[in-house]
């Protein structure tokens, strides 16, 4: 891509009038933006759902001389500008309604990497919150380190998934309500730093644009856009992480909530949450995981004496149990049934011994799975 057709794709998030639905829809029009800025006006008047204020706001130089001028700090700063119809452009964030037509990344990780999880939470984070963060991202690690962890890079839980993801050598993004010239808070540089080594800080906002509180609120659409699930630890009635939380649900992505204590402030959000239905109670990564529907990874040797060491005194019965259920993650009782070629009533009892010994559980639906 030359440097022209990078001043025309920063040029119209520039536009006064045109926000990123409106461009989008300019881009499946006419298949190229440069047109908005090198035809006269009398051609540009033909392109749908653009107001002759909007034309006249294109065409004023003072658009195209910012969009130079922010070329200028990118080539500087070794930023990486993703427009939206770039292949590197995150595809899980494309799939959004109000996906932004620019994104502006430093960075090494695969912003489409296989697995993404977002992680959110209050400012506020108790001790709890932060050991909850700590085990989660371990957890996560052990079973799939290839995974990338999002975050805002704000204080309390989204700088304790970040410092986990970091202590683990997972790769760690963080999404910026500000432009790249900056990171906010201040007290969070040496990790951003870090971060950009393993990792990388994403925004789609220019430089020179300050961390505004009207900000946040649009870069928590990114981290409920770019990620695969959004995992809420500890969260008050009101606050960011419920934000995001509310766009990953109106975007149909899966919703997971730590719950706490009635009594506990920063618990309210995540039990508010799981009340409404729109997330579901998660106490482990591995819930994650079967909700998810993510498999497990090949086994291996060592899983094998795990298990062993796990489940000394299975019968053959139950052994058999836990293996399929080890390798399809869970599974509804009558295709238990199917699979092992036992009587639906005997397959009961099984499982139920298993259950009391605290090897598996049941989800709604008559779903089995391991604890």
């Amino acid at each position: 891509m030359n440097n022209q057709d990078l001043i025309y794709q920063i040029g119209i998030t520039l536009v006064k009038g045109i926000g990123n639905i409106t461009a989008k829809q300019i881009i499946e029009n006419t298949g190229n933006i440069s047109l908005l800025f090198t035809e006269k006006k009398q051609v540009v008047e033909r392109i749908s759902g653009l107001s002759r204020r909007i034309i006249n706001e294109i065409h004023r130089p003072e658009v195209l001389k910012r969009a130079e001028k922010e070329i200028r700090f990118i080539e500087k700063s070794l930023i990486t500008p993703l427009f939206i119809t770039d292949p590197a452009y995150p595809t899980r964030l494309k799939e959004c309604v109000d996906a932004p037509v620019m994104l502006y990344y430093c960075g090494n990780a695969d912003l489409n990497t296989k697995k993404i999880i977002s992680i959110v939470g209050t400012r506020n984070a108790t001790i709890y919150g932060k050991d909850t963060t700590d085990q989660l991202v371990h957890d996560i690690m052990e079973v799939f380190p290839d995974s990338l962890i999002v975050s805002g890079l704000a204080y309390g839980i989204d700088i304790a998934a970040h410092r986990a993801a970091l202590r683990e050598n997972m790769m760690t993004v963080g999404i910026l309500a500000h432009g790249l010239d900056r990171i906010y808070p201040p007290a969070h540089r040496n990790a951003a730093a870090e971060m950009i080594k393993k990792g990388g800080i994403l925004t789609d906002f220019i430089s020179d644009t300050n961390p505004d509180r009207q900000n946040f609120v649009k870069r928590n659409r990114i981290v409920a856009g770019i990620s695969d699930c959004t995992v809420v630890v500890e969260s008050a009635q009101k606050g960011g992480a419920l934000i995001t939380a509310n766009i990953a649900d109106s975007y149909n992505r899966d919703i997971f909530a730590f719950p706490g204590k009635t009594c506990d402030k920063y618990s309210e959000g995540c039990n508010i949450l799981i009340k409404s239905k729109k997330a579901a109670l998660v106490t482990s990564a591995q819930d994650i995981f079967l909700e998810m529907n993510w498999c497990n990874p090949p086994e291996t040797a060592q899983t094998k004496t795990v298990q062993k060491i796990l489940f000394p005194e299975l019968n053959p019965e139950e052994q058999k149990v836990v293996d399929i259920l080890s390798k399809a993650g869970s599974m509804q009782l009558n295709l238990l049934a199917i699979e092992l070629d036992l009587p639906v009533s005997r397959l009961s009892v099984i499982l139920f011994d298993l259950e009391m010994n605290g090897l598996v559980r049941c989800k709604p639906g008559g779903i089995y799975c391991l604890s």
